[in-house]
């Protein structure tokens, strides 16, 4: 890889551009077409019916996830070398939120496949009757639920400092900084108001996350296209002043 990017210093920010739009095309998948298509939110006789009749669909949806999170560790790694120019602290900040997020749902996957292990195994569950079971795997997809929504908070805080990075920085756009910004206070205050607030169900939540939708899409287009203005010299670190020469000590010879 660093041959690579020794021949050609934009290599790095187009397999970055590549990252992200591999994260966006299989996240919708999982989400808009696997999830939201056989999870039934408080039924749970019609979502364990609609993972009997597509477990493969299901399962797929679980190997899409696994591929986003992959990804993201890559893409991580790449956003802080690239950004580290601007400032090395503040894409370090990033990069940590970044992967903290990754940490806890790709952990939070296990989530997810319990509920096909508890309808899978069944007989493990003597105990409870069918009605029951389909509970339990109701439960353990909610848990997922709220466990990915808990990472998101970890992206949107870095996602907020991308886009502070990007408002300060001339290398970058000053507005698709200002709409990562305004993208990343949206999953922080969208995930808050889960935890939060009682009952909530995430009826505001299209509004509040409408810009990410902008933003990733945008910034994923720019490291593609424009991201060739990072391999400029840092800014954060002027390069130093020449040192004056060491001139040699003038020795005075008595006539």
């Amino acid at each position: 890889m660093s041959t690579t990017a020794n021949n050609d210093p934009y290599a790095g920010a187009r397999f970055a551009g590549v990252l992200y739009v591999i994260i966006v095309a299989f996240g919708l998948f999982a989400e808009v077409g696997v999830r939201a298509r056989l999870i039934e939110t408080g039924d749970p006789a019609t979502t364990a019916a609609n993972i009997a009749d597509s477990p493969w669909l299901f399962r797929a949806g679980f190997a899409a996830d696994l591929v986003v999170f992959l990804a993201d560790v890559a893409l991580a790694v790449l956003l802080y070398r690239l950004l580290e120019p601007i400032s090395r602290t503040l894409s370090m900040a990033a990069a940590a939120f970044r992967l903290t997020q990754t940490a806890i749902i790709g952990m939070n996957l296990l989530n997810m496949f319990n509920a096909v292990r508890i309808l899978d195994d069944a007989d493990h569950l003597e105990a409870f009757g069918g009605d029951q079971v389909e509970s339990l795997a109701l439960l353990a997809l909610d848990t997922h639920r709220y466990g990915y929504i808990l990472g998101l908070t970890f992206f949107g805080v870095a996602t907020m400092i991308i886009g502070f990075m990007a408002i300060t920085s001339p290398r970058l756009p000053t507005a698709m900084g200002a709409v990562l910004s305004v993208a990343g206070a949206g999953y922080v205050i969208d995930s808050a108001m889960f935890f939060m607030i009682p009952g909530y169900d995430g009826a505001v939540s299209p509004i509040v996350l409408a810009p990410a939708v902008v933003s990733e899409v945008w910034f994923a287009l720019w490291l593609l296209t424009r991201a060739h203005r990072l391999s400029t010299t840092r800014e954060a670190s002027p390069p130093p002043a020449a040192a004056a020469p060491v001139r040699a000590p003038r020795i005075s010879v008595p006539a």
